[in-house]
C-alpha cells in the first residue's frame, strides 16, 4: 500500500510531532550510513533536537569529532569549493534559463523561415511579406533544404536503374 502523502507544516500535536521526528532522524541517520559505505566515503550527522538537551549525532561522537577536525583543517579554498548560497544558484539557473530561451529563439526563428518558405512555395505568402532581418536565417533554411532536395534525389535516380539521368 503506497504512503500517502505529507503536508510539510508544522505539527501542532507535541506527541505526533516526537514520533515523526523519531521516524524521520532514523531514517536520516540510515542514509548518512548508507551513503558513507556505498561511496566509501567519511561523513557524519548531527542533530539539535528539543527533546533531548544534548546533540544527537552519527556514528559516534568520537567519529564525529575526526571528521569535523578534518573538515576544519582544509583550506578555505577546498572548503567553500563546491558550496553555493542563494544568489550563486539562482545565477546558475538563470544562466541556464538564458541559454535555454536563446536556444528556443533561434530555434523559432529557423521554423518561422521554413514555414515562410513552404507558404511561398504554395503560394500563400510573398517573398515581399518576409521579414528581412530574419533573411540570413531564411537563407540558411533554403540552403539546407535544396541540398537535402538533391541528396534525395541522387538516391532515388540510383534505386532507378531504368532513369538515364
Amino acid at each position: 500500500m503506497p504512503r500517502r502523502k505529507v503536508t510539510l507544516a508544522y505539527m501542532s500535536n507535541q506527541s505526533e510531532r516526537r514520533v515523526s521526528f523519531n521516524k524521520r532522524k532514523k531514517g536520516l541517520f540510515k542514509k548518512a550510513s548508507e551513503l558513507c559505505t556505498l561511496c566509501a566515503v567519511d561523513g557524519c550527522a548531527i542533530i539539535y533536537t528539543p527533546f533531548k538537551s544534548q546533540p544527537e549525532v552519527w556514528p559516534s561522537p568520537e567519529e564525529t569529532t575526526s571528521v569535523l577536525s578534518r573538515y576544519d583543517s582544509l583550506p578555505e579554498m577546498e572548503k567553500t569549493r563546491y558550496m553555493t548560497n542563494l544568489e550563486s544558484f539562482t545565477q546558475q539557473r538563470l544562466d541556464k534559463v538564458k541559454k535555454e530561451l536563446s536556444r528556443l529563439q533561434i530555434e523559432n526563428r529557423r521554423k518561422e523561415a521554413e514555414c515562410f518558405m513552404y507558404k511561398c512555395m504554395a503560394g500563400i505568402k510573398k517573398p515581399e511579406e518576409f521579414d528581412m532581418s530574419n533573411a540570413d536565417v531564411l537563407r540558411t533554411v533554403m540552403r539546407n533544404t535544396t541540398t537535402d532536395l538533391n541528396l534525395r534525389m541522387r538516391e532515388l535516380n540510383i534505386a532507378d536503374p531504368n532513369n538515364p539521368a
